[in-house]
């Protein structure tokens, strides 16, 4: 699947269980419930995947997770939060070149409408 279909079908899924659940449940619930709808919409996802960080050859296990890794190219981090600030864009920024994805989503479920929660990033090259 494109690469673009398949963040257009996560952006989807997650427009759905916003509608479904509204604003001001914990993070765990709309990823529990964002996977079920990936589920239904046969898109493959690892949930809570280790990201070990490498430093100078070194493979540590910091205890950096993905929220979920979609079709192994895209990486989703979920957020209930009240503003994305740039220390999240940040985030998964590092955890796309930790992982060697070139496409992220955040996805903020505290909004009332969920299209102004949503922040897609690209890395043009990942090493």
């Amino acid at each position: 699947m494109d690469i673009n279909k398949v963040t257009e079908t996560i952006i989807g899924a997650s427009i759905e269980v916003h509608k479904a659940l509204g604003p001001g449940l914990l993070e765990s619930a709309y990823e529990e419930c964002l996977c079920h709808e990936l589920s239904l919409k046969s898109l493959q996802y690892d949930r809570q995947r280790k990201l070990p960080l490498t430093y100078k050859g070194v493979q540590l296990d910091c205890g950096y997770r993905i929220d979920l890794f979609v079709e192994e190219r895209v990486i989703v981090e979920l957020k209930t939060i009240d503003k994305l600030s740039p220390i999240h864009d940040a985030q998964l920024l590092t955890y796309m070149k930790l992982a060697n994805s070139s496409v992220g989503l955040l996805i903020n479920f505290n909004v009332p409408v969920l299209r102004n929660g949503i922040r897609r990033k690209v890395l043009n090259h990942v090493d």
